[in-house]
């Protein structure tokens, strides 16, 4: 196992985002689903399994980012914890359009859809302990609703500021990152808050054909096996509920896992339905050949469930 773990850390491809991670902010994130914002190599690092005092390459393998990062993981946390919300949320750089809402300038600030994902990362990576997480934490928790996690964002957006949606309704991606996140906090898992966030997804699924959610469907492309995780997808989901045991025996996740091995070929194995360009080269952004990362994953989810 030892020898795997290092193997894995001594990867170009995992030095490359360790060396990403490390330049955080890197740029002012402008959608939610950029997959090449390093918001996304840190989630996808601590789903690796990555530490926070893992250590960096000493020279970024890129052609394209010469940067020295002597510290590894721990210069893109401490960047990261520098910026903490009065209100406990971790801050990320957006520039939000005056059209939506914003100012057209670069911001520090939280939104619902951006927060729970550095916080799973930093959960992920091992900072459970530090006050600042089980702030963040807390924060998290105390922002659910009746009926799951809604469009919420930090007080200097304003209040009218919001998701393409009814204010009143849930918002489907912000309940499975903060799912995700909470996953990681072992007196949560099954609570009164994780138990609302899952039903209000559970709910979606069962009346799928109804209507969408802040225009978050579930048709053809929410079935496609897809990573890393950044949006709103059937394996993302699945992934998710696969961390409480009390969703196992639900029928309506077990129709999600069948809509997933569905997929596998004939010897067992997954391939991508669909990839994000800005992870072209990994074997899961392959739609061609089997992914072996993929299969992990499912096996995972079988795995934890106990099929």
């Amino acid at each position: 196992m030892q020898a795997a773990r290092a193997e894995m850390l001594a990867h170009p491809q995992v030095r490359e985002m360790i060396a990403e991670a490390a330049t955080w902010p890197g740029y002012a994130l402008k959608r939610h689903n950029d997959a090449k914002h390093p918001l996304y190599k840190f989630s996808t690092l601590a789903d690796f399994g990555v530490r926070a005092d893992d250590p960096g390459p000493a020279l970024s393998p890129s052609t394209s980012l010469r940067i020295n990062v002597v510290e590894g993981m721990a210069a893109g946390i401490k960047a990261v914890m520098a910026h903490q919300s009065p209100e406990g949320a971790f801050q990320i750089l957006v520039n939000i359009p005056r059209a939506f809402g914003g100012t057209g300038e670069d911001t520090w600030t939280w939104m619902l859809c951006d927060a729970p994902t550095l916080l799973y990362a930093l959960l992920g990576l091992g900072m459970g302990e530090d006050e600042r997480v089980q702030r963040a934490v807390e924060h998290l928790v105390g922002l659910v609703d009746d009926n799951g996690w809604r469009c919420v964002a930090a007080p200097e957006l304003g209040k009218k500021f919001k998701g393409p949606g009814r204010r009143a309704d849930p918002c489907p991606i912000v309940n499975v990152y903060a799912l995700k996140a909470l996953s990681r906090v072992p007196e949560l898992l099954d609570s009164p808050v994780t138990r609302t966030g899952a039903e209000m997804l559970l709910w979606h699924w069962e009346h799928q054909a109804e209507r969408k959610i802040y225009m978050f469907g579930i048709g053809t492309t929410f079935r496609r096996l897809k990573y890393p995780f950044v949006w709103y997808d059937v394996l993302h989901v699945v992934d998710v509920f696969s961390r409480f045991p009390f969703v196992h025996a639900d029928p309506r996740f077990q129709e999600m896992v069948e809509t997933i091995t569905a997929q596998a070929d004939e010897t067992g194995r997954y391939t991508a339905g669909s990839m994000y360009r800005a992870w072209k080269g990994w074997s899961f952004a392959d739609k061609k050949n089997p992914s072996p990362w993929l299969t992990f994953l499912v096996s995972r989810v079988q795995r934890r469930i106990g099929s």
